[in-house]
């Protein structure tokens, strides 16, 4: 396999560079006519959306139009060939905006708001702090080694084997003591209700 190269002939690479040169020279003019007249386009989208983010996006979408358009051709008028594109830019975003309500008429923001959080509710805390004090109650009337059973293996985490060589009983008795404080807890709990 043989390669083949070829030579560009000096007139050709020549009027490229000087093509690079005029597009680079034409977008820094452009990007020197947008910086200055930011603001004010920013300013015009706003009136024409109605909303500041919507009108800072539609000015840097008009910017990006707006440069590959002066790479393009020659413009006689940035200026207002840039207003133009912020204006046509504005408009639809209004029409996509409409057609989003009309699709989906819901307020977004306030379905955000409702959306329950991960806190509980005051109601819920005092309902919480109730029981727990229901069950600290039933917990004290308990004989001391039916209550300790049921601490250590409601709130402890501990296995009935555990619990009984801790108690120093067997683990069917372990297993009858933490059954009949469960079921204790449980009666004074809905006893109060």
């Amino acid at each position: 396999m043989q390669l083949e190269i070829r030579y560009a002939p000096a007139r050709l690479v020549e009027r490229q560079g000087q093509e690079a040169s005029r597009i680079v020279s034409q977008e820094g003019a452009a990007l020197k006519l947008f910086q200055s007249h930011r603001a004010s386009l920013v300013d015009y989208a706003r009136t024409i959306t109605g909303n500041e983010s919507a009108a800072e996006d539609v000015v840097q979408d008009a910017w990006l139009r707006f440069r590959n358009a002066c790479n393009a051709v020659t413009l006689r008028e940035p200026l207002h060939y840039l207003y133009r594109i912020v204006r046509n830019l504005a408009v639809d975003e209004n029409r996509r905006t409409a057609l989003e309500v009309s699709r989906c008429p819901v307020d977004v923001e306030a379905i955000t708001h409702s959306i329950a959080s991960d806190a509980p509710s005051p109601e819920d805390i005092a309902i919480a702090r109730n029981e727990l004090r229901l069950v600290r109650a039933a917990l004290g009337e308990l004989p001391e080694r039916t209550r300790i059973a049921v601490e250590m293996h409601r709130f402890g985490g501990h296995t009935l084997a555990q619990i009984a060589g801790s108690l120093g009983i067997s683990v069917g008795l372990a297993h009858t003591l933490v059954a009949d404080g469960i079921k204790h807890c449980h009666y004074r709990r809905k006893r109060s209700k």
